[in-house]
């Protein structure tokens, strides 16, 4: 199977929102799709699903146009949408409905991500009922006929993060081939971020396909194989991960010290990125410059902690390449 994005375009009006995207995922991974705010990813995702309407290019799944028939889709949202105020359970298994899910199959399925994703009391709430002990703690008496049953809760009850949760297992409930994710990861706190982390993890090893949007270029990096960076509508950079920090080579180096090390490090020509308490990043121009300042850094008899010469994170190239652009079209 392959998924082929051919010359996508798209205005309004005079306003060119996308511009030319191409890219292809010949086998199962992630691709990872980055920008700007309003740099078109959104649009670009919604051209792919069929959801906006295409001024130019396709989208083909296994040579065949892609749509719902042709592939099992999960796609979460960069815009939550469940509905407020009816209740979760019903909401996962009508929306597994939609993808043909049998109900024995989506409860099945929400039970297991329920507990991988740490929801359980909100689907499953007269299960989570106080114990014994918690009882005798209580102040006021309870009701006659024992504690009153809670309802299962509502959409609009749960923090955002909850809701995020929830929704990013409606994606999931079909078991889908290709997984859309739109900012999967926006607002979460670390232990949530983990939790959806592992589930992403899981379904990269289940050979899925993948296409990513994220601002958290961390977890971009940690996941994706190919990349493409837009910026105002069109592409500013494009290609396998890997390669493209190859060809920046090592030309980071964090560097750390036991005592002030700003003057050899302006001897050496050395551009400073950052600096705090003696620990500085470093723009070198390869690995002979780094080499120079580390012999000299050793001479002076100034002790080095960290010495640490790398390839550019994908936020430095992320930042760069934006930068550039907003340079050039000034």
């Amino acid at each position: 199977m392959s998924l082929i994005v051919s010359h996508l375009h798209k205005t309004y009006g005079s306003n060119v929102v996308v511009e030319d995207l191409s890219f292809t995922m010949d086998g199962p991974g992630v691709y990872a799709l980055l920008g700007t705010n309003g740099a078109g990813k959104t649009t670009s995702i919604r051209m792919m699903l069929g959801m906006l309407a295409k001024d130019g290019g396709e989208v083909l799944w296994n040579g065949a146009p892609l749509t719902t028939e042709s592939c099992n889709i999960g796609y979460l949202a960069e815009e939550r949408g469940l509905y407020p105020k009816y209740e979760l359970m019903d909401q996962l298994l009508y929306f597994a409905s939609l993808r043909g899910v049998s109900k024995e199959d989506a409860k099945a399925r929400i039970r297991s991500l329920a507990k991988r994703l740490d929801v359980e009391e909100y689907l499953y709430p007269n299960a989570f009922k106080p114990s014994s002990d918690m009882l005798g703690q209580q102040k006021k008496p309870l009701r006659l006929g024992g504690p009153r049953k809670e309802k299962p809760r509502l959409a609009e009850q749960l923090s955002k993060g909850n809701q995020q949760k929830i929704q990013f297992m409606t994606a999931l409930l079909s078991d889908p081939e290709l997984i859309v994710l739109d900012e999967p990861l926006s607002g979460l706190d670390p232990v949530n971020t983990d939790l959806i982390r592992d589930v992403i993890r899981d379904e990269i090893a289940k050979g899925k396909y993948l296409i990513m949007s994220s601002h958290q270029m961390a977890t971009v990096e940690e996941f994706c194989t190919d990349i493409t960076i837009l910026n105002r509508s069109h592409t500013v950079l494009q290609g396998n991960l890997n390669e493209i920090k190859k060809s920046y080579g090592r030309v980071h180096l964090h560097l750390k010290c036991e005592a002030d090390a700003s003057l050899y490090i302006a001897q050496a020509g050395i551009e400073i990125l950052s600096e705090k308490e003696n620990e500085y990043e470093l723009k070198v121009s390869g690995e002979s410059q780094a080499a120079s300042l580390l012999s000299a850094l050793i001479s002076a008899g100034i002790p080095v902690i960290t010495y640490d010469l790398r390839e550019p994170s994908l936020h430095e190239i992320f930042v760069e390449k934006v930068g550039e652009e907003h340079i050039h079209e000034a």
